[in-house]
């Protein structure tokens, strides 16, 4: 059934409605199975929205919006806790860039840590062996949070934080320089909580079935186990979550500071300004907020927040355009937008379909790895990210298309 307004409606049985904004854009039955899965939740407040990049996830369909009253869904949250973007524009125009940008990607790479090497141990190329006073200093204001976390769950104590402030990660997380409709230049880059999220995250799922094993509650996923307001672990979850995403903001933050410190350095760049027009803005996270009179918990996962006015971030994939957008406060999808174009395939599937010559066509002109560990990014691996952008401009205005010349994958 489709709306005026340019969303599909999915009728649930026994359950609420989904507003899926998909015009355009394929979705799969899984996908779609785990939306009903999600809309018979007895507390989803008024509908379950779905993005245009929607698709399977793990306990929630990644590009959704689920508003709740009275319980949050850990796993619909994700272990990515706080994930997102980060963009900056610089002062610097096409023009100033070098022919070749080889030096400039080099220059980044090494000044921020990526990827991941000796399982995470201490000699993973992906966290510091000793972290730099900024990120010192970073870790001394949210300390503080995370002792009070440790207080009540101990075991959380383990692995990284520190020594991944200021890191990249692996998968789909990336650093970019781009280039604006007007030649200007752009850095753009995507992360969020890496270990200590990945932790709290995972803990608190497994703290919710436990709950849920404890009180006899049948679900009609495992994944949709939920902390219901009023206990201590949904206190829990709510200060740790929240502290999570804010170390995943720092976290974009200090990676922003070293990659415009190493632009700076980099033979071929003049002398540059920054801080133009700066956004940050989360994609996999939870928040109180107040819709149609009610006040709820906001899960978007794989979701970005498109208030009035608010500045978004929709990045497409290694050789497709990208987006600063604008919202328009959409109260049918609660406020949000998509945060990407969305994966059309698994990891698995793309490597078995794309060749590396598939790869270096789809990123031509691009300065980026060409090797088979990135066959998983390639840009056909994902939706059409002109086919989303269509889909959802009932939802958003475009600012600034941007298109990468520079790309550093995890």
């Amino acid at each position: 059934m489709s709306d005026e307004r340019g969303y599909e409606v999915l009728p649930v049985e026994g359950g609420v409605p989904v507003k899926a904004w998909i015009r355009g854009v394929p979705l799969e039955e899984a996908a779609a199975q785990q939306l009903r899965n999600v809309a018979r939740m007895p507390f989803v407040h008024r509908w379950v929205a779905a993005m245009p990049d929607v698709h399977w996830g793990i306990g929630a369909t990644v590009g959704s919006v689920i508003p709740t009253a009275g319980a949050i869904i850990p796993a619909a949250v994700g272990v990515d806790i706080g994930c997102g973007m980060m963009a900056t524009r610089t002062s610097l125009v096409a023009s100033d860039l070098p022919d070749d940008l080889r030096a400039l990607r080099t220059a980044i790479e090494a000044a921020v840590p990526h990827g991941r090497t000796d399982n995470g141990g201490k000699n993973d190329k992906g966290a510091w062996r000793e972290p730099p006073d900024p990120q010192l200093q970073a870790w001394r204001e949210l300390e503080p949070g995370y002792r009070r976390i440790l207080e009540r769950h101990p075991k959380l104590d383990r692995g990284s934080h520190v020594s991944h402030l200021g890191t990249l990660g692996t998968g789909n997380h990336f650093i970019e320089v781009c280039l604006d409709q007007d030649q200007r230049v752009w850095v753009m880059l995507h992360s969020g909580s890496r270990g200590v999220g990945n932790r709290i995250g995972s803990y608190f799922i497994e703290l919710a079935r436990e709950d849920m094993r404890r009180w006899f509650i049948a679900l009609p996923d495992k994944d949709l186990a939920y902390l219901p307001e009023g206990t201590q672990h949904f206190d829990d979850y709510v200060h740790a979550v929240s502290w999570a995403q804010d170390y995943a903001r720092t976290n974009r933050e200090l990676m922003m500071q070293a990659v415009l410190a190493a632009a700076r350095a980099a033979p071929g760049l003049p002398p540059f300004e920054v801080d133009v027009e700066v956004v940050n803005c989360h994609h996999n996270y939870v928040e109180r907020e107040r819709h149609h009179g009610k006040d709820v918990w906001v899960t978007r996962k794989g979701a970005v927040r498109a208030r009035q006015g608010d500045l978004g971030i929709i990045p497409g994939s290694m050789g497709a355009r990208s987006y600063i957008v604008r919202g328009k406060g959409s109260a049918e999808s609660f406020h949000s937008c998509s945060h990407g174009a969305g994966r059309a395939m698994s990891r698995a599937e793309a490597k078995q379909r794309f060749s590396l010559e598939d790869h270096a066509r789809a990123t031509e002109g691009i300065e980026c790895r060409k090797d088979a560990d990135v066959l998983d990014e390639t840009p056909a691996a994902y939706k059409s990210i002109d086919a989303v952008m269509e889909a959802q401009r009932d939802l958003v205005e475009v600012v600034h298309t941007l298109r990468q010349v520079v790309c550093v994958k995890g």
